[in-house]
């Protein structure tokens, strides 16, 4: 079958739109920034991890301190690592708003809504077809997880507002859960996208920052 005739190919073959294109690598940027601050607040600067440290350092220049005052020292690191993964939320708050006017200003047949109806109606049977349903039903969770990551995100960053305060404690733990989701989901997206472009889709990470559309299949 030709490839003007498979979704899927025609999808995985062409190129994408230099504003998607651009969107994918910033996002990717941020999302990997996000992450890298999360691990490192849980970790190397856990404020109770730190605490022994901060005391030794001060008796180890002749002063004393208190484990309170020890804490409050070693908290902030945290509080410098939540301003950095704040700031780094609202860039990817800005990047989802700039991925919805995307979808609606593109051609028709790039939207995510048109190359979901286009491959229902493929013929049954062929596994292009699965591939091709599977990975776009694949972009839709991930957008639902990345709203709802958003919003409880800049729900917990206006934490001054004080008409948000009833809603922080459930926007953290619905934070905190639907970040497990988007970590699953990028290890499946970069492992699919490794595979696919080492079999019969080859050049999908070239194409996706060259721009160039790959031969058909």
């Amino acid at each position: 079958m030709a490839a003007s005739q498979n979704p899927a190919i025609v999808f995985f073959k062409d190129s994408k739109p230099t504003v998607i294109r651009i969107w994918h690598w910033l996002a990717f940027l941020f999302f990997t920034a996000s992450v890298i601050t999360v691990l490192l607040s849980s970790t190397l600067f856990k404020t109770k991890n730190n605490i022994a440290m901060v005391q030794e350092q001060v008796q180890q220049k002749g002063g004393t301190i208190t484990i309170e005052q020890a804490r409050n020292v070693a908290h902030e690191y945290s509080d410098k690592l939540w301003m950095l993964h704040k700031y780094i939320g609202y860039g990817l708050s800005f990047l989802l708003l700039w991925r919805v006017i995307a979808e609606v200003v593109m051609a028709r047949d790039k939207k995510l809504g048109s190359r979901i109806r286009s491959a229902l109606s493929y013929p049954e049977g062929p596994n292009d077809k699965k591939h091709y349903l599977m990975v776009q039903y694949g972009y839709l969770i991930f957008y639902g997880l990345f709203i709802v990551m958003s919003l409880t995100g800049l729900i917990l960053a206006f934490e001054d507002v004080k008409w948000l305060d009833p809603l922080h404690k459930t926007a953290k733990n619905i934070h905190e859960i639907t970040q497990y989701g988007m970590y699953g989901y990028i290890l499946i997206h970069l492992t699919g996208v490794i595979i696919a472009d080492l079999g019969q889709y080859g050049g999908i990470v070239s194409r996706m920052i060259n721009g160039k559309t790959g031969g058909s299949s």
